[in-house]
């Protein structure tokens, strides 16, 4: 497949993780696309899809290969795992960690914030509590 005909792909697979449009996700990873690469914003599919808590486009994106620790943006962005966290996504969180999500790693090669740090810092109970289910170090907050 030609550069052009890729990064055509790629923009519309970023776009429709976006806006959960599950049939194109479909339709776009049968016609070649890569739940992989990132769109020319550096935004990959799953962190589009796991941003948005879109557990199901998720679920499918993963069982294409998408890599589940995958850092997604140019240092605007970061995990997947991160960004559903940060909102709260606790359904996509366990999708993400039961395909091999790391819980404890930070966004922002290794400098930012932890996932379970997000999710405490959103108080989202239920999130924290998964993370920490999962092996997540508790996030202890600076005094």
């Amino acid at each position: 497949m030609n550069r052009r005909r890729q990064k055509k792909l790629t923009a519309r697979l970023v776009s429709a993780a976006t806006f959960g449009d599950r049939a194109r996700i479909t339709s776009l990873l049968r016609a070649g696309a890569c739940p992989n690469t990132p769109d020319t914003e550096g935004t990959t599919p799953l962190y589009a899809a796991s941003v948005h808590g879109a557990t199901d486009n998720v679920l499918c994106l993963l069982t294409a290969g998408a890599l589940p620790d995958t850092e997604s943006g140019h240092g605007s962005e970061g995990t997947p795992l991160c960004a559903a966290a940060c909102w709260g996504h606790t359904d996509t969180v366990v999708a993400l960690l039961a395909h091999g999500a790391d819980p404890d790693l930070r966004e922002d090669h290794g400098t930012g914030r932890s996932p379970v740090e997000w999710a405490t810092r959103g108080s989202y109970a239920d999130t924290v509590a998964t993370l920490l289910a999962a092996g997540a170090r508790p996030h202890v907050p600076a005094t």
